[in-house]
């Protein structure tokens, strides 16, 4: 027990016993002891002009602030924790800790307060006519209670005892959950968080986290009624609100949920019918549609959006179809965790989504159903106009597919719809589960344009075997002779990667194709046949007489001599020459090769073919152009001589020297060049006084004249 002398000025400290009591220690203060408080083994007293704090065990003490109250309205109260209330200057409610310092704002009250006391988390003041509550946590005024001749306040376990003239009232704190509860009731949201928060450290944990759950969650709901749905949405994650919840609200969705689903919150969502709401406002209700897609795609991935993943999953597909979010809407049936198909396939059958349902098949593993559903949308059974390509998208599961039985089943239908589209089940196919090349092949027989198409794949793409080649020049062939039922910009195409195939690939068979070429108009493809057997004179004789394409004549030579040196090419223009000498048709074109070629023809081989009768003049063009050559090599030639003599002489001129010096050959000498045995008296000698036979002498002076190697 703790006292104060007014005549000793100091505080005692008292030990009280069952039939005695006795002072262990006194505190000296230099002023008369006017009001304390205790908290623990901190003291605060206020004396008639300040206020101080005195440690009980240590005995010393510290001012605070000074004061100009009167004996009756100092104060001095313990608020708990090393914390104290005091009665500061301008009608202030100071909070000092047992450190002296402030943690709290000062508390704003009227002048005549008589007594305060703490009520955790509140502040009564009595004045003499009126009890006031304020808040610690916001030091906001929240309730007055109207008295008559209030004399003073007394803290009790669960409230207040207030003393007035002729009678004693009792207050007890309402219950922090009631409250709350009635807070977020007049939709003072703010206040119930606040007050939650603050309250955290009285309460039990496991009560606490509860409490603040069905708080925050009530705190989502007044805000989803007033549509401000991004706060609502934070609310409700945060309280963990189970999903079926908000899925109740909505009177559309309520097939959605179990039987047995009893809400929570039924008190607290009567006040908005949504129903009603859509009859009368049908853009607000959208706006709460949208909500409700937010808040449970946020959800969907939780703990509690998985424990209630078939509700969450057929509410948001009713949703999507209902806002027309045909993209939210595939991408879910793509990859749902809880969309049964009994809920859902009636629901998408009766609004006419056929190819979302087709996806739900497809994810369940009912590929037929999901193939057949889209069969039925493209040929027209089913109107659906959510996908714009319903094929293209039939092909490419087919191609993915690997259930072969359904593939094979619906292969032809693709194919009889489009060869060049639907052969792309078997060229799309992953790399590691491709279908039987043979199979393939096989069924492809009666698509001639699917079959070009793979076993361009085959061969472009994978590499493949010889025998593909064949059939693949075989297979272009066939598809060129049926030029009636071509455009000609395809047969021209066509023809293309038929040359080019001849002249680039090495693996066909050249008989084979030969074979089916040779009775057609095909003439330059058999031109390019022949030349792969040297039947070049014979290719040329094709190209200028059965297909009369001088162009492709010249081109052919100019073709088969790619990447050989320039006689190869000079032979065939010179046979292609004689070809054209040997018709009189064509003496206008030999002129024209001549002219146009002066460099590729050597004068006299081409003199000698000429007929008499031409004149210079004819070729006057190639003749000089030719002699322009003949006389450019020659003059090279020289210069190369006179340029390899200069370098002999300049050896010439070092070897001099060097022969009159004496030079000592042993047994088993080696040349330096060529590493063999100095077997001969003749022998050379380099500048470094190195000993080489005459033979590699000559080879390297040799070389270094002409700059070739032998």
């Amino acid at each position: 027990m703790v006292t104060s002398s007014s005549r000793k000025k100091v505080i005692q400290i008292h030990v009280v016993g069952v039939d005695r009591w006795e002072v262990v220690k006194e505190v000296p203060v230099l002023q008369d002891p006017v009001a304390l408080a205790v908290d623990g083994t901190s003291l605060c007293v206020a004396t008639w002009d300040r206020y101080l704090l005195c440690d009980i065990q240590s005995g010393s003490s510290e001012k605070l602030f000074p004061h100009n109250h009167n004996r009756q309205h100092v104060i001095v109260t313990s608020v708990g924790q090393g914390e104290f209330l005091l009665n500061g200057p301008e009608s202030l409610g100071m909070f000092v800790m047992k450190t002296g310092i402030c943690q709290r704002p000062p508390l704003q009250w009227p002048q005549d307060v008589l007594a305060a006391r703490v009520c955790f988390p509140y502040i009564l003041t009595l004045q003499p006519h009126v009890l006031s509550v304020y808040s610690m946590l916001d030091q906001q005024h929240k309730q007055t209670v109207s008295l008559s001749g209030a004399k003073g306040l007394l803290s009790t376990s669960d409230g207040v005892l207030v003393f007035t003239e002729r009678d004693i009232f009792s207050l007890r704190l309402v219950p922090f959950e009631d409250q709350i509860q009635a807070l977020v009731e007049h939709e003072r949201v703010e206040e119930a968080l606040l007050l939650l928060n603050g309250v955290q450290n009285h309460h039990p944990l496991d009560s606490y986290k509860e409490l603040q759950k069905a708080t925050t969650c009530r705190a989502g709901f007044v805000c989803f009624q007033r549509e401000a749905f991004s706060e609502a949405r934070e609310f409700f994650i945060k309280g963990e609100l189970d999903p079926r919840e908000m899925i109740h609200l909505y009177p559309d969705m309520q097939s959605c949920l179990c039987e047995d689903f009893q809400s929570q919150f039924d008190q607290v969502n009567k006040s908005r019918d949504l129903q009603v709401l859509w009859q009368a406002d049908r853009n607000t209700f959208h706006r709460y549609l949208v909500f409700l897609g937010d808040f449970l795609r946020a959800v969907r991935s939780t703990g509690r959006g998985l424990k209630h993943s078939m509700e969450v999953d057929c509410a948001l597909l009713r949703l999507y179809i209902e806002l027309e979010d045909n993209e939210n809407l595939q991408q879910l049936v793509a990859f749902p965790d809880g969309c049964t198909l009994n809920h859902c396939v009636p629901v998408l059958e009766e609004h006419n989504r056929f190819f979302a349902l087709g996806s739900l098949y497809q994810t369940h593993g009912k590929h037929n159903d999901a193939i057949k559903t889209w069969v039925k949308i493209a040929d027209g059974f089913y109107k659906d106009p959510s996908c714009s390509d319903v094929y293209g998208h039939i092909v490419w599961t087919l191609s993915q597919l690997k259930d072969r039985d359904t593939m094979w089943k619906f292969a032809d239908w693709t194919l009889q719809r489009n060869q060049k589209v639907g052969v792309e089940i078997f060229i799309k196919c992953p790399p590691d589960d491709r279908v039987e090349t043979q199979d393939v092949l096989a069924f492809l027989e009666k698509y001639p344009l699917a079959l070009l198409m793979y076993l361009e794949f085959l061969i472009n793409d994978l590499n493949s075997e010889e025998r593909h080649h064949s059939r693949l020049a075989l297979t272009y062939v066939t598809q060129t002779l049926r030029g009636e039922e071509e455009t000609e910009s395809d047969l021209r195409a066509t023809r293309g990667k038929l040359q080019q195939l001849l002249w680039e690939s090495k693996f066909y068979d050249v008989s084979t194709v030969y074979e089916r070429v040779g009775s057609t108009n095909l003439h330059i493809e058999k031109a390019i046949l022949l030349s792969r057997t040297g039947k070049h004179s014979q290719a040329l004789q094709m190209l200028v007489h059965q297909e009369r394409d001088l162009q492709a004549a010249e081109a052919y030579c100019s073709r088969v001599a790619q990447g050989q040196d320039s006689q190869s090419r000079q032979g065939l223009l010179l046979i292609l020459l004689q070809i054209y000498l040997s018709s009189e048709d064509l003496a206008s074109a030999a002129v024209d090769l001549l002219n146009n070629n002066p460099l590729l023809f050597a004068a006299e081989k081409v003199i000698q073919l000429l007929p008499d009768s031409w004149s210079v003049h004819l070729v006057s063009h190639f003749l000089v152009g030719s002699l322009r050559e003949t006389f450019h090599h020659r003059q090279m030639a020289r210069l190369q001589k006179a340029l390899a003599q200069v370098e002999l002489l300049r050896h010439k001129l070092n070897w001099v020297p060097a022969s009159k010096a004496k030079f000592r050959l042993d047994k088993e000498q080696k040349c330096k060049v060529c590493q063999k045995d100095l077997a001969e008296p003749q022998f050379a000698r380099n500048l470094n006084g190195n000993a080489l036979i005459f033979m590699a002498s000559y080879l390297r002076v040799w070389q270094i004249a002409t700059g070739r190697n032998l």
